[in-house]
């Protein structure tokens, strides 16, 4: 099944390109989300309506966790979900930014088996699914083997290498910075930066996708706390998130404070 979702989720994932990309560079309307939750787009609605409408009429049994429908609890007596960010990083996409991107997972038992996160603008697509190889455009990734704090590049934000947030002074890395979660995930997973650390709650459908890529890619990943991420909860959020190689998170973890 997961082999059958996967390939679901790749179609899913290029048809939200096409549509995504009718808007992109066009100045589309866009709303203040309440509670200071950020923009939303009339592209994230259409992307969002089109994904809801290919997948639960492919798979009408399984729950549905999108960031831009209404949450209900229906999902959480359902065995497998759809855990969806229609575009994650639209405020890139407002900027006419290549980095957004479309992240789409199914999680069983609260475990993602499938997950795919394309960048339309760049037509460039990681996937995985569960007891394979992640892959970006369908070659093989793997994590960056390094295990030295010192020195390494960090998906991470200014706040989060505050001293407030670390056991002793924090450590000495390279700071880098993307729009859309859901890629900075994947570029831990290919190799191209050591690690990703917020330490913000973060939502399911940021992580959900690309979690399972660096997972299979050979990363580490667990909340701030070092705590093993669930994903389909009442609540859909976790406390932060670290994910690295196996020893360089071994060597992160226990600097944070908790």
């Amino acid at each position: 099944m997961p082999e059958r979702d996967l390939a679901l989720l790749v179609e899913a994932a290029r048809l939200a390109g096409r549509v995504a990309l009718q808007f992109w560079g066009k100045s589309p309307q866009v709303w203040d989300k309440p509670d200071g939750q950020g923009p939303v787009t009339e592209a994230d609605l259409a992307v969002n309506a089109a994904l809801e409408d290919l997948l639960r009429t492919a798979r009408p049994d399984y729950g549905w966790l999108s960031e831009e429908s209404p949450d209900t609890a229906d999902r959480l007596s359902c065995d497998q979900v759809f855990i969806i960010d229609p575009i994650d990083g639209t405020r890139a996409f407002i900027g006419h930014d290549p980095g957004f991107s479309h992240s789409l997972a199914i999680a069983r038992q609260g475990v993602v088996t499938a997950a795919v996160v394309y960048l339309p603008a760049r037509n460039r697509l990681y996937a995985a699914r569960a007891g394979a190889t992640a892959t970006r455009d369908a070659g093989p990734v793997q994590v960056a083997e390094r295990d030295q704090v010192e020195g390494a590049t960090l998906l991470t934000s200014k706040a989060d290498l505050a001293e407030a947030q670390w056991i002793g002074r924090p450590p000495q890395v390279t700071r880098v910075f993307r729009p859309s979660l859901a890629h900075r995930l994947c570029l831990v997973a290919d190799g191209t930066f050591d690690g990703l650390l917020t330490l913000r709650p973060t939502w399911e459908w940021d992580i959900a996708a690309g979690a399972l890529i660096t997972e299979r890619a050979g990363a580490t990943l667990t909340d701030r706390r070092g705590a093993a991420v669930q994903f389909n909860r009442a609540i859909p959020m976790t406390d932060g998130l670290l994910v690295a190689s196996p020893g360089l998170h071994g060597r992160i973890a226990p600097l944070l404070k908790r």
